[in-house]
């Protein structure tokens, strides 16, 4: 058994798609229509070509109900690995990235929030 793909939903395709791949630099593999929506995934250039993120359009009632709590909460969604958190952190402040929490030492490891802009708050660690 493997993970292969992981949704998130957000709000609006296009929006999430330039985020994750202009700001985030995430690599587009998949944009094929689905009916009224599409199905997008991005890979990352860092890791295997084979796990995707699918950007899943936000149109069941309960989703969006689960999504708005969790960001009401300050509960990150998922979470991406990087191998200097600082660096990152100051990457993604210089492309006007919203965070909600700066690099953070957490026992083990060392984390950072933000918000995707689509609707969710997405986590950054660093293992220590």
């Amino acid at each position: 058994m493997k993970i292969k793909l992981n949704s998130i939903m957000v709000e609006d395709q296009d929006r999430a798609l330039k985020f994750y791949t202009e700001v985030l630099g995430f690599k587009k593999k998949n944009d094929l229509p689905v009916g009224e929506y599409r199905w997008i995934t991005v890979v990352s250039p860092e890791g295997p070509d084979d796990v995707e993120l699918v950007l899943e359009p936000n149109a069941n009632p309960a989703a969006k109900t689960f999504q708005q709590a969790m960001f009401a909460q300050g509960i990150p969604l998922t979470a991406f690995e990087v191998t200097d958190l600082r660096a990152e952190f100051a990457r993604l402040k210089e492309r006007q990235v919203a965070f909600t929490q700066e690099p953070t030492p957490m026992g083990p490891v060392m984390i950072a929030v933000f918000s995707d802009t689509c609707g969710n708050l997405i986590q950054l660690y660093q293992p220590l």
